[in-house]
C-alpha cells in the first residue's frame, strides 16, 4: 500500500522540523555517504541511518552477539551480561546523551548496535588469542573494531554510510580520554587512512560527533555493570572492595556512608557519568568528562582490570582455551588448503548464501579462517572444537 502523498509530505515537512532542531555539530541525513546507491532509499520514512541500523540487526553477525561472552565465558548464570546486551546498553546511554546535546539519535543507534560485532568466542582472551595466531600465519594483528568492520563491509557487504562505518571502527572502549573532538574527512580515503592506523597498533577519532558519543558511552556501560556482575558470580568479594578507588566513592555518593553498599553501582554509575558528560558537552566543541570524572574513569578502569579481568579465578582456564583456537586455527586452515567440503567452515562460510562472493574470491585461506573463528559464538566454538577433536560415534542398530 502506498502512503498518499499528502501524508508522505506532512512526514517530510515535520522530519526537516525535527532536523532544524538539531546541534550545529549533529550529523544531518542528507550528509551520509555509501560507497554504493545500488540500493534504493526512501529517506523520509527510514533515514540512511535508521536503515543502517535495520541493516545491522539483520545481518547474520548481529544474531551471534546472543552467545558472545563480555566478561565472563564459562559461567553458568542468566542474569550476566552478554554481548547483545552490552551494545543495547551502549546503545541507550549514547541515544540518552545524544538526545540532550541536539545530536542525531539514528547515528548513535548504528553505530552502537554494530561496535562490537568483531568480538570472537571469550571475549578479549579470545581476542588475545586469534590476534597471536593472525600475527603468527602472517596476516597482520586482529582488532575486534577492525573486525566489525570487515564482517559488515566486506564478509555481508551490508552497504552501510561511512559515518556509521567510521564510529565502529572508531570505537575503543579500552581507551580513556577525557576530551574527544572529531577527526579526518567525511570521503573514503580518511576512512583508508584511519583503517591503516588502527591496523597498525595506533589509534584514531571518529569522524562525527556522535561518534564520540559512542566512544565515551561504551566505557561508561560496563564500568559498573561489570562490577556489578564480578559480585553476582563471586569473582570479587568484600576483600576485593576495599581497594575500590577514594575519588570513585566519592563522586558515587559511596564515602562516608555507615555501610558501604555496592549493590546499586551501576545505576549510580550511570546517572552520574551521563549527567557529567552532558553538562561539560553541551555547547562545547567535544565530548568531554569534567576533570574529577575523567581521573574517576581512569582509576575505575584500572580497578576493574587488576580485580576483574585479569583475576585468577577467571583466567584459570586460559590454557585450555589457547589450545583450542591453536588447534581450530590449524585444522579449519588445513580443510581449507585441502578444499575438504563436509568442513563446517565451507558450510557456515565459504558456501554460506549470505557471503558476499568478492570477499570469498579476495580473502586468502588464513583470513577465511580468522574470519570463520572470529565470527563464532562461544557455544558454537566448543561445538566445532568437539567435532573437530573427537571421534564420530557410529550409530547401529542394537543387538542383544
Amino acid at each position: 500500500m502506498e502512503i498518499p502523498q499528502s501524508i508522505f509530505d506532512r512526514m517530510a515537512r515535520s522530519m526537516a522540523d525535527r532536523e532544524l532542531l538539531l546541534s550545529p555539530r549533529a550529523t544531518r541525513n542528507a550528509e551520509y555517504l555509501r560507497r554504493s546507491g545500488h540500493r534504493p532509499e526512501e529517506p523520509v520514512i527510514r533515514p540512511p541511518f535508521s536503515r543502517d541500523a535495520d541493516r545491522i540487526i539483520h545481518s547474520k553477525a548481529y544474531s551471534r552477539y546472543i552467545d558472545k561472552t563480555q566478561v565472563f565465558y564459562l559461567v553458568e548464570n542468566d542474569h550476566i551480561t552478554h554481548r547483545v546486551l552490552h551494545v543495547q546498553l551502549v546503545s541507550k546511554i549514547g541515544r540518552t546523551i545524544g538526545r540532550a546535546l541536539g545530536l542525531n539519535e539514528d547515528l548513535i543507534e548504528a553505530i552502537a548496535l554494530g561496535h562490537d560485532i568483531g568480538h570472537v568466542p571469550y571475549g578479549h582472551l579470545g581476542e588475545k588469542f586469534l590476534d597471536e595466531l593472525c600475527r603468527g600465519h602472517g596476516i597482520g594483528g586482529f582488532q575486534h573494531n577492525v573486525q566489525s568492520v570487515r564482517f559488515l563491509d566486506d564478509v555481508e557487504d551490508c552497504n552501510l554510510t561511512l559515518q556509521v562505518l567510521d564510529g565502529i571502527l572508531c570505537h575503543n572502549g579500552e581507551a580513556h580520554d577525557r576530551s574527544l573532538m572529531v577527526e579526518g574527512e567525511a570521503d573514503w580515503d580518511s576512512f583508508a587512512e584511519k583503517l591503516g592506523k588502527i591496523k597498525s597498533g595506533g589509534d584514531a577519532l571518529p569522524l562525527t560527533a556522535e561518534g564520540c558519543v559512542v566512544r565515551c558511552a561504551d566505557s561508561i556501560s560496563y564500568l559498573g555493570r561489570d562490577l556489578q556482575d564480578a559480585l553476582e558470580v563471586e569473582v570479587i568479594g568484600e576483600r576485593d572492595l576495599q581497594d575500590f578507588p577514594e575519588n570513585c566513592m566519592a563522586l558515587f555518593g559511596i564515602a562516608g556512608r555507615r555501610k558501604v553498599d555496592f549493590s546499586g553501582i551501576n545505576r549510580t554509575v550511570l546517572d552520574v557519568l551521563i549527567k557529567d558528560i552532558i553538562t561539560m558537552s553541551y555547547d562545547a566543541d567535544c565530548i568531554a568528562f569534567s576533570g574529577e570524572a575523567s581521573a574517576c574513569v581512569a582509576a575505575f578502569k584500572d580497578f576493574n582490570m587488576h580485580h576483574i579481568y585479569e583475576n585468577e579465578r577467571l583466567l584459570k582456564n586460559e590454557e585450555k582455551i589457547r589450545f583450542m583456537f591453536r588447534y581450530l586455527f590449524d585444522r579449519i586452515l588445513e580443510d581449507i588448503k585441502g578444499k575438504r567440503e563436509d568442513s563446517l567452515v565451507y558450510e557456515d562460510l565459504i558456501n554460506a548464501p549470505w557471503v558476499s562472493p568478492r570477499y570469498i574470491a579476495a580473502a586468502a585461506p588464513e583470513e577465511r579462517v580468522r574470519d570463520f573463528i572470529a565470527g563464532m559464538t562461544d557455544r558454537y566454538f566448543e561445538q566445532v572444537f568437539r567435532q573437530s577433536i573427537l571421534p564420530a560415534r557410529v550409530r547401529s542398530r542394537y543387538r542383544g
